[in-house]
């Protein structure tokens, strides 16, 4: 089956699927205008609006707030998290090869955003945010052993979506789900890098092209 064929399935079931969720996202703020406050939105705002003499007034060993909204933000954000990386798993199966598909790597991808979105929720607010952040990058690192490189990135946009929803900055972790899954698709439906033997490789790298004979 040719790669084209393999790929416009995947692409209309993953457009449906953003395009439903976001869907159900938006009407549920529109039916219900007071939820807001309880949704893992505006994060990002939120930051920019403290500004640095705020950050810098925190003390060192973090002093986390919350409030009656936390526990609502930080579930939906879970659900949020989870929701956003199911498609990254489909693009891992999609364009891993059957018999190097590791089934505790893909359950992995799941269950990291929601630890992550945990640990931005408990540590948000105070300077051990930036140090706790550290700490997921190199346990992650430290206790998986990556088949592929190309798998770290997996592992990074599992991070990041968590990271996203954990500061109730939802809509960026959706971009980012997206950009990575059209992103990995279109560069494996093409098959990126794989012939540079052409005239315009050629030119941009400087070496000779090679004619192949028909």
């Amino acid at each position: 089956m040719r790669k084209s064929s393999r790929v416009s399935a995947p692409l209309l079931v993953m457009t449906v699927y953003y395009g439903i969720a976001i869907a159900i996202f938006q009407l549920t703020i529109f039916l219900f205008p007071g939820i807001e406050p309880y949704l893992p939105i505006g994060g990002i705002e939120a930051l920019i609006g403290r500004g640095a003499d705020t950050f810098q007034q925190m003390e060192i060993m973090g002093s986390t707030i919350f409030d009656e909204t936390t526990p609502s933000r930080l579930g939906i954000a879970i659900v949020s998290g989870t929701v956003l990386m199911i498609p990254i798993s489909w693009v891992y199966f999609i364009t891993t090869p059957d018999d190097q598909v590791d089934r505790s790597f893909a359950q992995t991808m799941l269950i990291l955003p929601i630890i992550v979105a945990g640990i931005a929720t408990i540590v948000q607010n105070s300077i051990a945010l930036a140090f706790s952040l550290a700490g997921v990058v190199a346990a992650v690192r430290f206790r998986f052993t990556l088949s592929q490189p190309a798998h770290t990135l997996y592992i990074f946009s599992a991070i990041t979506i968590g990271l996203g929803s954990g500061i109730s900055a939802v809509g960026v972790s959706t971009i980012i789900s997206i950009g990575f899954v059209y992103t990995t698709l279109a560069l494996w439906r093409l098959d990126y890098g794989k012939n540079l033997n052409t005239p315009f490789y050629a030119f941009l790298t400087g070496r000779d092209y090679r004619k192949e004979d028909d």
